[in-house]
């Protein structure tokens, strides 16, 4: 396990709305991804459903099921139980009414230990759905632009925002968003001077993932900055190439097994002498009495024998 470290003190909704610093997210899945995130400093644990991509290999987000995430967050507060964690709502949780809304953030809460849920879109529904949930003390997190769990009825993966109604109608969803309830709204792959627009009209911090530098906050996946796999994407940058490492890595291994190279005597323990000369002693004794004696082999030779004959 990883070796804690002394940790700045765990940031609260307060904090994000009530200071101007600039917030730190990033999203983790397991208890060491989370534990380098906490001892990194990040403000902002995100447990996303894009684990379903990067983690369970799964082709859409739309396939993480609601146990998913609180398997992976449970494993991520264990690794970071000083950082604020917020958990994905996966799809299908709150589409389908307010009482199983309520029951899956709940759920998330309790068995979890995240500090909040995060939803995507601003329909009248799900609307509904943060203005509950937050009235019910569950702080909840928005999210509009591109939305990956809806991606298709917004025409794939693609930049949002970019005509006169669409800008503005990402404008009007991060303020309903923001009345119904949320405490800070994620804005994905929208224009940079529109990001910077929707952040001045908001109270709360906006948190941007490809939405230029003027949000309040910044987002990325785990997998994308670490480089762990070959795809480069324009809204991340990747701050290591862990991927390729990797592969390096167990590539030597695998020369180096089959090469007798490892392991070395280093790489195992020592055993005291006299130890070692009983076992052998007692190994030989063993042998010597399991072994058959001539007489026991003649007798088996002639049963061999006989039992030709038919």
């Amino acid at each position: 396990m990883l070796k804690r470290m002394s940790v700045r003190p765990k940031k609260t909704i307060p904090d994000f709305l009530h200071h101007d610093d600039k917030i730190v997210m990033v999203t983790a899945y397991d208890y060491p991804g989370a534990a380098h995130a906490e001892r990194a400093g990040v403000d902002i644990i995100l447990v996303g459903d894009s684990l379903g991509n990067v983690v369970l290999g799964y082709e859409s987000t739309t396939q993480v099921t609601l146990d998913d995430i609180v398997h992976h967050a449970k494993a991520a507060r264990r690794g970071a139980p000083n950082t604020f964690l917020v958990a994905d709502m996966p799809f299908g949780t709150y589409h389908t009414g307010l009482k199983r809304a309520r029951e899956a953030a709940v759920r998330l809460i309790q068995e979890s230990g995240a500090d909040a849920v995060k939803v995507e879109g601003a329909t009248p529904e799900i609307l509904e759905v943060v203005r509950v949930l937050s009235r019910n003390g569950i702080p909840v997190m928005g999210h509009v632009g591109l939305t990956p769990q809806t991606a298709t009825s917004l025409g794939g993966l693609k930049v949002q925002g970019k005509t006169v109604e669409h800008a503005l109608r990402i404008l009007r969803e991060a303020r309903d968003v923001e009345a119904a309830g949320a405490f800070a709204v994620v804005l994905e792959a929208v224009p940079n001077k529109l990001a910077g627009l929707v952040t001045q009209r908001l109270r709360v911090p906006t948190i941007g993932i490809g939405a230029g530098p003027d949000c309040r906050g910044q987002v990325l996946v785990y997998h994308d900055l670490l480089g762990v796999y070959e795809e480069h994407k324009k809204l991340a940058k990747r701050y290591a190439e862990l991927g390729r490492d990797a592969t390096a890595a167990l590539e030597a291994y695998a020369r180096e097994v089959r090469e007798g190279a490892f392991p070395q005597p280093d790489n195992g323990f020592l055993m005291k002498s006299d130890v070692l000369r009983e076992v052998r002693e007692r190994l030989e004794h063993d042998d010597e009495r399991e072994r058959p004696s001539e007489q026991t082999l003649e007798g088996r030779e002639d049963a061999e024998s006989i039992g030709k004959l038919y």
